[in-house]
């Protein structure tokens, strides 16, 4: 039997080194990072650490267990489109060395971690972990009807402020929306940049995406718009919190990282022609380092913020 790229699966391997490879490209951590460091900042800024260590354990048992289910899902749902495209043909549902069975464990596994550590934090956030499931499940389909995928994986990442303002303080007060919706500019940004390395497998799998909607040379100035947007709101953020002025330090690193990613995409863009594909965005590579830097300077300015001033 072979798959939709042409190529004889082999069967699972699912035991020893193999298997941990398997995980590894199924769930994806090395992405976890950017993501881990907003949760910590947001958590510092909401709480000072005035909160239980059983509380940050259980706010990032909820953040993996909805993202890794959402990765599995992804990854169930989308093997056949990935078998078509060079950057996720070795993803382990396409090469079989894991079992669409195995994945489906996975996801199951991990909606139960998200339940479970959301009915621990409080009623509020279990009431609402079902939305959270939908969108990091509903963000696999999305591609297929509408090109604001971008945004909606944007809107997935805010759930990180906001989950983490519900669970430490049950409400949703300014600092919380105004980090809310600067994630969500960054997250469409950061998924901007993924789809501009995807146009030419996305055009021809009948994919949808912003890049392709508006085309590689204007989806890069987007991008610094959205990335522009995103930090003068975690700007605001950052005033409303409050911290200290040496949180508006890092701030300006995050920036000086933006704008070498959005010159390093310009550059990527200048050689094609029409909507060919733009050099050097064959990878996730790229966009993950600019981003986990950025994650981590947001961190550290909200640590310096927090106790430190100018």
């Amino acid at each position: 039997m072979r798959n939709e790229a042409g190529k004889t699966p082999s069967p699972p391997d699912e035991t020893g080194d193999a298997a941990g490879s398997s995980f590894t490209r199924l769930l994806l951590p090395q992405t976890l990072g950017l993501n881990a460091f907003l949760a910590l900042g947001f958590i510092a800024a909401a709480t000072a650490w005035n909160v239980s260590w059983l509380t940050v354990i259980l706010i990032l048992l909820a953040f993996i267990g909805a993202r890794n289910a959402g990765h599995a899902f992804n990854q169930i749902v989308d093997r056949r489109f990935d078998a078509l495209n060079p950057r996720t043909s070795t993803r382990p549902l396409v090469t079989g060395s894991m079992s669409v069975r195995t994945a489906a464990i996975v996801v199951v596994l991990n909606v139960a971690i998200l339940f479970a550590a959301a009915w621990f934090l409080n009623w509020l956030v279990f009431l609402l972990a079902p939305v959270a499931l939908a969108l990091v499940l509903g963000y696999s389909y999305a591609k297929r009807v509408t090109a604001w995928t971008t945004v909606l994986l944007g809107l997935v990442q805010a759930m990180i402020p906001a989950g983490v303002y519900l669970a430490t303080k049950e409400a949703l007060p300014l600092p919380a929306l105004a980090a809310g919706f600067a994630v969500i500019f960054f997250g469409t940004a950061f998924e901007s940049v993924h789809s501009l390395g995807d146009l030419e497998s996305d055009r021809k799998l009948g994919f949808r995406s912003l890049p392709l909607l508006l085309g590689p040379r204007r989806s890069v100035p987007a991008i610094g718009v959205f990335l522009a947007i995103s930090l003068s709101l975690f700007g605001l953020f950052g005033y409303l919190a409050p911290l200290k002025s040496t949180f508006f330090v890092a701030l300006a690193g995050m920036a000086i990282v933006a704008a070498w990613e959005v010159r390093l995409l310009w550059r990527g863009v200048q050689s094609p022609e029409g909507g060919s594909q733009p050099r050097g965005l064959e990878n996730a590579g790229f966009p993950l380092i600019a981003n986990l830097a950025i994650g981590a300077l947001f961190f550290a300015g909200v640590m310096l913020g927090l106790y430190f001033v100018l």
